[in-house]
């Protein structure tokens, strides 16, 4: 299937590792040019190299905290200066913030800004533009919302979903859809080494949680965000839509 992707334009946050990468390479793979964004220059680079290598454009890098008050104006300053517009947006810096007790007001403030307004404040920085082209796709990845202990990365989920519902109803008209993914159990840094890390741990959580009989990997995300960001995708919006394995339960 020809995702209609060739040349559209496409920033992608938290793209040096895990699910942002392999979402990196996927888009570029079909054929969009790229604007990346992470906060250790070394692991940006790698990823931009192996895009390169594969004979693709190499990304627009952007070494950014997008937590600091700046960071949405400046992302947008510097992908407008290189490619002049914007068409796909991923947001998917991001992270859990389990607490031990019942986490400080700074633990909890910085939770809401890595996981909902960071995404956020990029969205509309861009959003004026898009509404200009009449074209635009806003892709959030989130995470569950059924939360097993107190985690400060979790309340962020429902805010934006919650947001990504309300922009798509005053964006659509635009052309723009906006979409969130939560990722189940995926192969990455966070699931490998901080959640389940090691093989027995996965086989286990594998046998009791996921009917697939496996972890997916960040490739089977990918594939979704392409889709979601491709033209062909227009009447798709304001959903959450969870690539899990079919983990996910609605009651227990």
């Amino acid at each position: 299937m020809d995702l209609k992707l060739a040349g559209k334009v496409a920033l992608v946050t938290g793209a040096s590792v895990g699910l942002g990468r392999a979402i990196a390479q996927k888009l570029a793979e079909e054929g969009c040019r790229l604007a990346t964004v992470a906060r250790r220059e070394d692991r940006l680079r790698n990823a931009a190299d192996e895009i390169a290598a594969s004979g693709r454009e190499r990304p627009l890098m952007i070494v950014a905290d997008v937590t600091q008050p700046e960071a949405a104006a400046r992302i947008r300053d510097e992908v407008l200066a290189a490619f002049g517009r914007l068409d796909i947006l991923v947001n998917n810096a991001g992270g859990s913030r389990p607490f031990d007790g019942l986490g400080t007001r700074q633990q909890w403030d910085e939770a809401m800004a890595l996981n909902f307004h960071a995404g956020r404040e990029l969205a509309h920085a861009f959003v004026p533009m898009m509404q200009a082209q009449k074209f635009g796709r806003i892709i959030n990845l989130t995470g569950g919302d059924e939360p097993l202990a107190l985690n400060g990365g979790i309340p962020p989920n429902g805010a934006t979903h919650i947001w990504a519902k309300s922009l798509s109803r005053v964006v659509g008209k635009d052309g723009i859809t906006v979409n969130s993914i939560p990722p189940g159990r995926l192969h990455s840094e966070q699931i490998d080494q901080k959640l389940l890390p090691t093989e027995e741990s996965q086989r286990k959580w594998v046998a009791e949680n996921c009917p697939a009989g496996y972890i997916g990997e960040p490739e089977d995300l990918a594939v979704l965000v392409a889709f979601l960001a491709s033209p062909l995708a227009r009447y798709i919006t304001g959903q959450v839509i969870h690539v899990d394995g079919g983990a996910r339960r609605f009651s227990h």
